[in-house]
């Protein structure tokens, strides 16, 4: 067994059941990474490594420790790691790119190991994919879909904590414009269409 197979297998057992960050969610953003590092010059196997264990804790977004969620990730995998063959080195890119990919830090990675993750990470916020993690993590949470008077966000300021369809104006329309790599960027411009043609026909339906 590889090390990232063991890695797998030890992330799976972990991880907690929660829809929006699921070990599927794990393993789509493992497949997101893989095919950005195939147009761009990074150490795969630490790229790999950093998407298995991004998500290693993942409080709830009603949960005051939600925005620590990824530093915690980053110190827990610092604690796998070290019982696999990865030198100080590599471990120190892995945990930085862990702590630095979430949206609510509001960073740029230094490296490109991290650039990858944060970009294959987004990407699954996007697209078809996207969609269903916003209204799963709404019907957890028990949020309504929109609000009735403006559902859009026409003359208010999106709040993504009370209505659901805020989410896409306050976060995931603006993903395609953080991208950090160049085929990363080519996805989520063609995801963000999907997500932009749902709004459109959810506005003919309301």
């Amino acid at each position: 067994m590889s090390v990232l197979d063991s890695i797998k297998v030890e992330v799976k057992r972990r991880m907690e059941n929660d829809s929006a960050h699921d070990f599927e969610h794990v393993m789509r953003v493992y497949k997101n990474a893989q095919k950005i590092c195939k147009t761009e010059k990074a150490n795969e196997k630490l790229v790999l490594s950093a998407a298995l264990l991004h998500d290693l804790v993942s409080y709830p977004k009603s949960d005051k420790r939600s925005k620590i969620s990824s530093t915690e990730s980053a110190k827990k995998s610092k604690l796998i790691l070290t019982k696999y063959d990865y030198t100080v080195d590599e471990i120190t890119i892995i945990s930085d790119a862990i702590n630095d990919h979430s949206f609510s830090k509001n960073k740029i990675p230094e490296t490109i190991e991290g650039k990858i993750l944060q970009d294959a990470d987004r990407l699954d916020a996007l697209g078809a994919i996207g969609i269903a993690r916003v209204f799963a993590t709404a019907g957890s949470l028990e949020r309504p879909f929109y609000n009735i008077n403006d559902p859009f966000c026409k003359t208010r300021t999106p709040d993504d904590k009370t209505w659901t369809v805020d989410h896409f104006y306050k976060k995931l329309l603006k993903l395609e414009s953080s991208m950090n790599t160049k085929s990363g960027k080519v996805e989520a411009k063609k995801r963000t269409k999907v997500l932009k043609n749902f709004l459109k026909q959810l506005k003919q339906e309301l």
